[in-house]
């Protein structure tokens, strides 16, 4: 027996009115407070967006609870149909930039997961909800510094970099590999070629053991774009 369960009553178990109007009520306030965190953030999708995922999939996972006691059917379509339909949806939310960045991936994640916390409540199963809650939240909400952290002191790094002209790529080139910088990939950005400028998507590694040491990314990133004919460089994904 669901251990929360067991403690608001045989009520919150069975499928009954009171239990539907919990449901969708824990349903929405999980949830609401899920896309709180996106929106806080600016993320394109928000907090009606992870409300209605999570109270689609409570009724759906309800609908199917019906069907089961009332018709004695053994398969969850309706829940099995909404998980593959979240799929659908947070795949198209995942965007590439004109800087080859991939956006909203964290967000289309944090959707997958608030769908399935609303077949949890539709379920009755309060206790695997709460526990799925605190962990999405906190994972969303508290590691966001420790991943830029990460990501700052790592050997590998992504940069958008434009330069004033094409011309200027090999002596770029050899200036980076002065500073102790290992260039794996270059990649040309044909989304600027009317700009004026010469746009490309570089990875590098962090050769030099000084740089490893005393150096993050953002440093790095400040020297380089002090040269003359850097117009622009940004980290990507940072």
């Amino acid at each position: 027996m669901d251990i929360i369960g067991k403690l608001l009553g045989e009520w919150s178990l069975q499928l009954n009115v009171w239990s539907v109007l919990f449901r969708v009520c824990v349903s929405l306030l999980l949830s609401a407070m899920i896309g709180c965190e996106r929106s806080s953030k600016r993320h394109s999708a928000g907090l009606r967006t992870f409300i209605v995922i999570s109270l689609g999939t409570t009724f759906a996972m309800l609908i199917d609870v019906y069907l089961r006691e009332q018709f004695e059917t053994g398969w969850f379509l309706i829940s099995a149909a909404s998980v593959v339909a979240i799929a659908l949806i947070t795949t198209n939310s995942i965007l590439f930039s004109s800087r080859n960045q991939i956006r909203g991936l964290t967000t289309s994640a944090g959707l997958w997961a608030v769908g399935l916390l609303g077949l949890s409540v539709g379920a009755g199963l309060y206790t695997i909800a709460a526990i799925g809650f605190f962990s999405v939240l906190i994972s969303l909400a508290c590691f966001n510094g420790f991943e830029k952290y990460l990501k700052n002191r790592s050997n590998h790094f992504e940069v958008h970099l434009e330069l004033t002209s094409s011309t200027y790529l090999k002596e770029f080139i050899a200036t980076i590999r002065k500073l102790g910088l290992i260039i794996d990939d270059i990649e040309f950005n044909p989304a600027y070629v009317n700009s004026g400028l010469s746009v490309y998507t570089i990875s590098l590694t962090v050769g030099s053991p000084e740089l490893k040491k005393y150096k993050t990314h953002k440093e790095i990133i400040e020297a380089i774009s002090s040269i003359d004919y850097v117009y622009d460089i940004e980290e990507l994904n940072a």
